[in-house]
């Protein structure tokens, strides 16, 4: 991605409605921003990272009416929750703005009157059905219900007809500028197909916008002629402007406008793509660089709203697993721009496979052995073998990899990457076998050599985790006994072996203890106060879970026959097997590929479950699941050793 000359990097989230509490959207939006400030930081890059609240129009005064409270009072409890939630999330933001801050209002105000006295904004008359949830006039092509109203298509609420006088903004003609923008910015709207979203709506043709109301009194008044409030939308999108200085600091304004990012959910993205650049193209400023217009989490397959019953508190899972997890899962489960669907099995399956096994047991047994060995003093380390060089060599292969992935804002691919590495360490461990040279006195300066790989390897996969999990990088870096921290370093000062211990390396005790589903699927629908007690954790030390003999026989266990294999694109685990099982031919998807290729598979017969519920893998469907034993993080496939029908039940 080419560099900005003033080396600064802006980045904004949507601000929040005050008549709601913070949820998982509104969290994964800010994790979002805040790994791509965090990585901008280490760049050695001028940062400002805004969020905050929209605190104006009609949707939060008839919300504080129900509770009994004035709009500013309603707005005023809200705005502490979110503060709380970035808290902690670890959400490093520069400057958290309220729409009712007076530098905001008089910022908007001063807009309006340019843009009025340009005439790009006029007097008329509106009608329309107009939605007080989304605070917005519902499109003309919406058609009438049998009852004679109309239905928002967003929240499925019903619409009010609205006339009344208004300011206008004449959007109309701004038609052809906004089109030639798009094609001579072809990333301005990210994803691609949101782009092409964006163009289609504005080649049907643009109307001119309504942007005042009589009827609100909740927001900014419209400078000389006060029974008029501003249009919501026109209010809250020049917060990107105001926050940094707009009318009130013209230097810290210069010195960040344009905005490198825009980051949204996709329900704004006509606000964000065609209204906001419109309207700033007739004030004269320069446009963003890029929206980029995220998915939604969804639950049970639908958005999450407060109506549907369907909102994941992010408290709950906070409590329970701690910032870092969740930052993770939100970031590595898909890309920005795709939806995903939020699955308790899905989260725990990520915390207990990528967290606790690929991460946290390298860190555990690796430290360990540092402690056992060497009582966390490494001595100077000796010649290199080629096995040594080629994991120096993958680990510089991915960190520009990984830089070129933040760079580009493809965070879950970054973090693949990063998988991909530790995975690599895992495996030179089991080739190494450092546990046996560790009873080889002869062995001792290569077991030196071994660990001190697998250390400058965890130093570095820490460095590079760190916009994402902060919280992990740091105390990684504490057990390591390193002086300087990840956030004291530029991207461009990191080095494989600059591993340089200042105190010993301590033990380390399980940095993501395995969590049991059984125990995660609470209500997370609760608030923070009624969230149940925390999570009981599985250790190495746990005792046995009995099951009865009656659960036990609801498995159903069967012999399946390989009959055909190859690896699944894009990953280093995962291979994608076709299985006969005697009635019925399957597809599954197994986590083996490390430790078998797929001709290695070829014709062999093993035990899968054949009635698990049937889960996507990567978009692929799986069918069931193979057994296998896990030994040092490669999995071990127990064969039979004669041929067997397939299909014959296990018992």
């Amino acid at each position: 991605m080419e560099e900005k000359a003033k080396q600064t990097f802006y980045v904004t989230t949507p601000i929040y409605y005050v008549n709601d509490v913070p949820h998982i959207g509104h969290a994964y939006t800010t994790i979002i921003a805040d790994a791509m400030a965090r990585y901008q930081r280490l760049k050695g890059n001028k940062v400002f990272f805004l969020t905050g609240t929209d605190e104006h129009g009609q949707k939060i005064e008839k919300s504080a009416a129900e509770k009994g409270l004035s709009p500013q009072e309603l707005a005023d409890r809200v705005v502490v929750r979110f503060k709380d939630l970035w808290q902690k999330l670890n959400i490093s933001y520069d400057y958290f703005i309220r729409t009712t801050e007076k530098f905001h209002e008089q910022g908007v105000q001063k807009i309006f009157k340019i843009l009025l006295d340009k005439g790009d904004i006029y007097k008329g008359s509106y009608q329309g059905w107009y939605c007080i949830s989304e605070e917005n006039f519902l499109s003309e092509d919406i058609p009438l219900e049998a009852e004679g109203y109309k239905i928002c298509p967003d929240c499925g609420r019903k619409a009010v007809l609205l006339e009344e006088e208004s300011y206008f903004f004449r959007l109309s003609a701004y038609q052809q500028a906004l089109l030639d923008f798009y094609q001579s910015h072809p990333r301005f709207v990210r994803p691609p197909g949101r782009m092409n979203e964006v163009i289609s709506f504005v080649r049907q043709g643009l109307k001119d916008l309504s942007i005042t109301r009589t009827s609100v009194k909740w927001g900014i008044p419209v400078p000389g002629d006060p029974k008029h409030t501003i249009y919501v939308w026109f209010d809250a999108l020049h917060n990107y402007v105001t926050a940094i200085g707009y009318d009130w600091n013209p230097e810290h304004f210069a010195t960040f406008w344009p905005a490198d990012v825009h980051l949204i959910g996709k329900d704004i993205l006509r606000f964000h793509a065609i209204f906001w650049p419109a309207f700033l193209m007739a004030a004269g400023f320069e446009l963003p660089a890029t929206v980029f217009s995220h998915g939604w989490w969804l639950k049970d397959e639908a958005k999450m709203s407060k109506s549907k019953g369907n909102v994941l508190d992010p408290y709950f899972i906070l409590n329970k697993v701690g910032a870092d997890a969740l930052r993770y899962f939100l970031l590595r489960e898909i890309p920005i721009g795709q939806d995903g669907n939020f699955s308790h099995q899905g989260f725990v399956h990520r915390i207990n496979s990528d967290l606790a096994n690929d991460l946290g047991n390298l860190v555990q047994r690796t430290l360990t052995m540092a402690v056992n060995y060497f009582d966390g003093l490494l001595p100077a380390v000796t010649e290199e073998y080629e096995i040594d060089l080629e994991l120096t060599r993958q680990f510089d292969e991915t960190k520009n990899k990984v830089y070129d992935l933040y760079n580009d804002y493809a965070l879950n691919r970054a973090l693949e990457e990063i998988w991909f590495f530790l995975n690599a360490v895992n495996k030179y461990l089991a080739d190494n076998e450092p546990w046996k040279l560790a009873g080889q006195a002869e062995k001792r300066d290569r077991l030196a050599r071994v660990l001190y790989q697998a250390l400058c390897s965890i130093r570095g996969a820490s460095y590079l985790l760190y916009p994402v999990m902060p919280e992990t990088a740091e105390k990684i870096w504490n057990l390591l006994g390193e002086e300087r921290k990840p956030s004291t370093i530029m991207t461009s000062q990191l080095n494989f072996y600059d591993f340089q211990p200042v105190n010993k390396i301590s033990r380390a005790k399980a940095i993501f203890p395995r969590i049991d589903l059984a125990e995660f699927t609470g209500d997370t629908n609760k608030s923070i106060e009624q969230t149940q007690p925390a999570i009981k954790m599985e250790t190495k030390e746990s005792k046995m879970e009995y099951i009865t003999y009656e659960e036990f026989k609801k498995m159903d266990l069967r012999v399946a026959k390989v009959i055909a294999a190859e690896r699944v694109e894009g990953t280093k685990k995962l291979l994608k097997l076709q299985i006969d099982l005697g009635t019925e031919q399957r597809q599954i998807i197994a986590g083996v590929a490390e430790t078998y290729s797929p001709e290695d598979l070829l014709n062999k017969e093993f035990i899968i479950i054949a009635n698990l519920q049937p889960a996507v893998i990567r978009g692929i469907e799986s069918q069931g699941m193979l057994l296998a034993a896990e030994v040092d993080g490669l999995a071990i496939i127990p064969f039979f050793d004669r041929d067997i029908p397939p299909g014959t039940k296990v018992k």
